[in-house]
């Protein structure tokens, strides 16, 4: 069987399933039961000065049937003494040495501050640090979070004052909310952070009551911004995780957080550049024993494709990300319906019509009547967009088929420097259709 043990900056655990930090690791009692359930690790909820947390504090997008999309939560750092917290942590560590307990932190900007917050969390023996530099909401309007995360010169002068007791490895939990994360990044590895945890929840408002005009979550009918995550975030997380990963002048090992739920998302993220994987939402959804599906999926498709180790998975989607610039301009796709498949409900053709590239054509009931399909793909007209594949509703339905054009590849940079030439394409015969 694969080999699921993970190493992420230093931090050992027995697979790279670790619970983020959140309402699920928030007591001995919940990290001890994720451990027996079959958690590699768990960074325990984010410890400071506690705070009082408002009652109405979760809120949800749900699409169609699927329930809790995405998530939005306006929930603070830790509402416990202090005391509980560490000696909770001691009791972890205790009985579960093998497992990998990190724990978040967050204090306001002053260097005594965080080396009293340092040592008193390594004395209680945990196996490493997460500086919460990514709380969009509550604790950023106090100075910390996301406040700090956003700010470079921050962001690398709190970690060098943590660098200077520290004696376990420091991750720095980053914002998405920034321009460009490699930025934020780079300014942690110059502070002397030891890897980094990629994304933390994104700014978000999650709707409206429109009888009481509350936004919600409403707490005595007004709320706040909160951060958003669940299913909805992954495509953000996982591409912040890559252009961190990929890039050259940080250098740092990742674990990668954002909408995973499933075996398929932990082998994406790990594939882009991650060194462990950490769930919240899906585990307030569905429980710990998701974790059973999580390492069983991913050690069973390791196997089928021959990857031995989760290094051998480390960072192999990494070198086909590029830049639009450097896409082969002559890579040509058109649409093809399986009409044994086909239920006729011609929502590829409104979609198409409408939406994209006029490249479906609809037949008449007397066409249909005459033995022609409900639509029909205008091969001259279709750019191979993708539009009518994703919006079909039966699998397999409509496929995207390559089209040999004997042009060799060329990129935009290419054509642009005069080296390479432009097969003939679609949209050509698009404008002529229609003007």
């Amino acid at each position: 069987m694969a080999d699921l043990r993970a190493n992420c900056a230093g931090i050992e655990s027995p697979n790279p399933f670790w619970l983020a930090s959140g309402p699920p690791t928030n007591t001995y009692g919940q990290v001890a039961r994720a451990f027996d359930a079959g958690w590699g690790g768990a960074v325990w909820k984010t410890i400071g000065e506690p705070i009082i947390n408002v009652y109405s504090r979760y809120g949800s997008v749900d699409l169609g049937g699927n329930r809790v999309m995405g998530f939005n939560n306006i929930e603070l750092i830790t509402d416990r003494p202090l005391e509980d917290n560490f000696r909770e942590i001691a009791e972890v560590k205790r009985d579960y040495p093998r497992n990998a307990l990190v724990v978040s932190l967050m204090v306001e900007s002053k260097r005594e501050a965080w080396h009293e917050i340092v040592k008193r969390t390594e004395d209680a023996g945990a196996d490493g640090l997460e500086l919460n530099f990514g709380c969009p909401h509550g604790m950023s309007e106090r100075g910390m979070g996301s406040a700090v995360g956003q700010v470079p010169e921050y962001t690398a002068r709190i970690l060098g004052w943590v660098k200077e007791v520290a004696t376990r490895p420091v991750l720095a939990k980053l914002t998405p909310n920034v321009t460009d994360v490699t930025y934020i990044a780079r300014a942690a590895r110059q502070g002397g952070a030891d890897g980094l945890s990629l994304i933390n929840t994104i700014n978000s408002i999650m709707g409206v009551d429109l009888t009481t005009f509350a936004p919600l979550p409403a707490v005595g009918g007004k709320s706040s911004h909160g951060g958003y995550c669940g299913p909805a975030v992954k495509p953000i997380a996982l591409h912040m995780v890559s252009a961190v990963a990929g890039d050259r002048d940080v250098g740092l090992p990742v674990s990668g957080i954002g909408g995973i739920a499933t075996w398929r998302d932990a082998a994406e993220f790990i594939a882009l550049g991650a060194s462990s994987v950490q769930v919240c939402t899906a585990v307030m959804h569905y429980g710990f024993r998701i974790v059973e599906d999580l390492a069983d999926g991913l050690s069973n498709w390791m196997d089928e494709v021959g990857l031995r180790t989760l290094d051998d998975l480390r960072g192999k989607a990494l070198p086909n990300v590029t830049t639009w610039e450097q896409l082969d301009l002559n890579y040509h796709l058109v649409a093809e319906i399986d009409y044994d498949k086909c239920i006729e409900c011609e929502l590829c053709y409104v979609a198409c019509e409408d939406g994209a590239h006029q490249a479906i054509r609809r037949h008449d009931d007397a066409d249909r009547a005459g033995g022609r399909h409900a639509v029909e793909i205008i091969e001259e007209a279709c750019v191979g967009c993708n539009l009518c594949s994703l919006v079909c509703p039966v699998d397999g339905c409509i496929a995207m088929k390559q089209i040999p054009n004997g042009a060799p590849p060329v990129s935009w940079k290419d054509f642009t420097a005069g080296r390479g030439r432009l097969a003939p394409r679609p949209e050509h015969f698009h404008v002529a259709r229609f003007g």
